[in-house]
């Protein structure tokens, strides 16, 4: 299975990966028309500021989800054959357990709607909004372990130069 993967070497905190999911996530799908949507688009992804790296953050649909422990109304699940940790909100009581169990902070609460949100990898595109987004190639889609080599060979290169 892909995994959203950050490389925070190439994170500029821009935010667009936090403006291009609040855009997929709208009823029109449009940056102009979603300013004038009765419900303002709500981001699914966070950019958090560190002080040498910015982080960007969303559900990392955990193994052991918490989250789904949590929620008691069965909001929350995981699909078998994805392995990711799906969200309906019509059985969401907004209760917010979930967003207390997340060890990520990645759920977010829709206040108007009284439901919590989370990054569902938008379902409708081949790649999720925020990767593409992303100027710098810091938020990938890929396999862990083709991930894991990348990042073993760029360690590996730092000592064939000296």
């Amino acid at each position: 299975m892909k995994e959203i993967l950050i490389n925070l070497e190439h994170c500029l905190g821009c935010k667009s990966c936090e403006l291009a999911c609040a855009v997929e996530h709208s009823a029109s799908k449009n940056i102009f028309a979603a300013l004038f949507e009765e419900q303002l688009p709500i981001s699914r992804v966070h950019v958090e500021a560190g002080r040498e790296f910015n982080f960007p953050l969303q559900c990392r649909h955990c193994a052991d989800a918490q989250c789904i422990k949590a929620c008691i109304s069965g909001a929350l699940w995981r699909e078998e054959e994805t392995g990711l940790v799906k969200h309906i909100p019509e059985k969401c009581v907004g209760c917010w357990m979930c967003v207390m169990a997340c060890p990520f902070g990645s759920i977010v609460q829709d206040r108007k709607e009284q439901v919590a949100l989370k990054c569902d990898r938008c379902p409708e595109r081949e790649i999720p909004a925020c990767v593409e987004a992303c100027p710098t190639k810091a938020i990938s889609l890929q396999e862990v372990p083709s991930y894991a080599r990348e990042k073993r060979q760029a360690y590996l290169a730092n000592f064939q130069e000296v």
